[in-house]
C-alpha cells in the first residue's frame, strides 16, 4: 500500500496535477486484532499498549486512526496535529473544494476541514459521537473537548474518561466527575437520531432462557 500511494503521488507530479490535487488518507478503524494478539502487536496500533481495544469496540484503540493530507503548497508540508476530525468531515470538506451545493434542508453530521488543511486549527465542535449495532449490545462513545464517555449497551453505566492525561483509557472517572457524566448522558441522547432500522439494543436473552420462553408460547 506504500509503494501503491507512493506511485499515485508520482504520477500526480508527472501529470503536473499535484498541486490541484487534495490526497487524504487514513484507516477506518483501529486494529482488527486484540493488542496483546501476535498479529495486533505487529501493526501495533494501539501505539506500544497505551491504547485500549481493538476494531468493533468504543475505546481508542478501535476509534483512532492516524490520516496524512498531501496538496504541495496548501497543505502545510511536515505539520504534525493531534487535533481530532472524522471520517464524517469529509463530505463538507470535498463539497467546499469543488464548489458542489448540498441539496437543499441537508445538514451534514461533520465540518469542513479546509481551513485546517491550509494550517489552521481543526474546526470547533460540541462533540463527536460514536454508534455501534455490529450484534448486541449497542455501543455507544462521545467525546467532548478532552472527556470521552463511553457505554456498553443502553443500560450499562457510563465510563467516564479524561484522554488527555489518560488516553489509555484506564481510569473511569465516573463516580467522581457527576457533572460531566450527566453531561455525556445528554449528549448521548441528543446526538442520535432514532430509527426503527438502528433501535438501542442491550443484550439478548441467554440461547437456553430463549429456548424455554419459546417453548412456553407454543403452548396451546
Amino acid at each position: 500500500m506504500d509503494s501503491d500511494v507512493g506511485r499515485l503521488a508520482d504520477l500526480l507530479r508527472e501529470l503536473q496535477l499535484d498541486r490541484k490535487t487534495l490526497v487524504m488518507f487514513s484507516g477506518d478503524n483501529g486494529s482488527s486484532f486484540a493488542e496483546t494478539s501476535e498479529i495486533g502487536r505487529l501493526f501495533d496500533q494501539t501505539m506500544g499498549g497505551q491504547l485500549r481495544g481493538f476494531k468493533r469496540s468504543m475505546y481508542e484503540g478501535g476509534l483512532r486512526n492516524a490520516a496524512f493530507a498531501w496538496w504541495p503548497g496548501t497543505v502545510p508540508a511536515g505539520r504534525v496535529s493531534d487535533e481530532p476530525w472524522a471520517f464524517w468531515d469529509y463530505l463538507p470538506t470535498v463539497a467546499e473544494l469543488s464548489g458542489a451545493k448540498l441539496p437543499a434542508g441537508f445538514q451534514p453530521d461533520g465540518h469542513s476541514l479546509v481551513s485546517f488543511l491550509k494550517g489552521g486549527p481543526a474546526p470547533q465542535r460540541d462533540y463527536f459521537y460514536w454508534e455501534l449495532h455490529e450484534g448486541a449490545p449497542t455501543l455507544q462513545a462521545v467525546r467532548f473537548g478532552d472527556w470521552k464517555a463511553v457505554r456498553n449497551g443502553p443500560n450499562a453505566p457510563l465510563e467516564l474518561y479524561h484522554l488527555k492525561v489518560d488516553p489509555a483509557e484506564a481510569h473511569n472517572l465516573a463516580a467522581t466527575e457527576p457533572q460531566r457524566v450527566a453531561r455525556a448522558a445528554t449528549l448521548l441522547q441528543s446526538a442520535r437520531t432514532e430509527d426503527p432500522n438502528w433501535p438501542l439494543r442491550d443484550r439478548p436473552a441467554p440461547a437456553k432462557k430463549q429456548a424455554k420462553k419459546q417453548a412456553k408460547s407454543a403452548k396451546p
